[in-house]
């Protein structure tokens, strides 16, 4: 398994913003009350739609494929605000705010590996409340997961999360590809549940086709070829909003790696990933806003 590394040259990467952002949002969260702090956050979220150009042209693309007509100005600022509202969740979460993620009527696959009680691989999207959701299944199910992240800088939200639910999360690091193969070898040795992120393909090393938004766009499929080098079963998840101090998750059916060849193992796998994500655009055309890929929109394929 490999990846690009970037060139030497090139910055490190951050999350936008000013490096005392996340600080002064907990900040204002601890001495004012909401009906002052919110419209103060409407206020800044407005002035960031302003000044992230990149960000919002890659939200006036998603918005226009998953509506099918162009965004308005309004729509553009309310899918901002939408991100910051998870980021103000994320923030809340760390510093103590009760949280839960509940299985959804749909979420059989996830119940049938809980019961298990075996490790698995667990693949979610940057949607809703699914990074947050991540970090919960430690503590309620009592499972050691191993997040593969990159590493970046001003992540302040990331590294009060990971410092509160230590016991049960590790970060493993693609910043450096070459040793991310023995890092995920380690994490599965010691018993532990790994999970990624199966919507950004910079640290992907295999890709495929699969039919999203009205095009067939490429997405990562690294996922089940790690299933089948490790003969871990694969759980597609994400965690959606469901009101205060919860989400839902839904979730696939377990994917699991037979002795039927790796031919016939990966065609299972495609269609499996394929039905996870006609669900997951239901989702998002119920909810537009709920996707919090504020980067190009996976491509079409050649």
């Amino acid at each position: 398994m490999s990846a690009p590394t970037p060139p030497a040259s090139s910055p490190p990467a951050r999350n936008p913003g000013p490096s005392w952002g996340y600080r002064f949002l907990c900040g204002c969260d601890a001495i004012l009350p909401e009906w002052i702090f919110r419209p103060l956050r409407w206020l800044g979220t407005a002035i960031a739609l302003v000044n992230m150009p990149a960000q919002r042209a890659h939200s006036r693309a998603y918005l226009a494929a998953v509506t099918g007509r162009a965004p308005s100005r309004r729509d553009l600022l309310r899918h901002f605000f939408a991100f910051e509202e998870f980021l103000m969740l994320r923030l809340r979460v760390a510093r103590g705010r009760p949280h839960r993620g509940d299985l959804a009527a749909d979420a059989d696959g996830f119940r049938d590996l809980l019961a298990s009680g075996e490790p698995a691989l667990l693949g979610t999207f940057h949607v809703g409340h699914s990074d947050l959701t991540g970090f919960l299944i430690g503590p309620q199910e009592r499972r050691r997961v191993f997040m593969v992240r990159q590493r970046v800088d001003n992540s302040h939200d990331t590294e009060v999360l990971g410092a509160r639910f230590a016991e049960w999360i590790t970060f493993i690091w693609v910043n450096d590809p070459s040793n991310l193969l023995f890092a995920l070898k380690d994490a599965v040795a010691a018993g532990g549940s790994v999970a990624l992120k199966c919507d950004r393909l910079e640290f992907s090393a295999k890709t495929e086709a699969f039919q999203f938004l009205g095009a067939r766009r490429l997405f990562p499929f690294t996922i089940y070829h790690l299933a089948l080098i490790f003969r871990r079963p694969v759980i597609l998840s994400v965690g959606l909003p469901a009101g205060p101090g919860r989400s839902t998750v839904h979730s696939s059916p377990l994917f699991r790696p037979d002795d039927a060849g790796k031919a016939a193992n990966l065609a299972r796998a495609r269609a499996h990933f394929q039905d996870f994500l006609a669900r997951l655009e239901g989702h998002l055309r119920a909810d537009p806003l709920l996707w919090f890929n504020f980067t190009p929109l996976n491509p079409p394929a050649p």
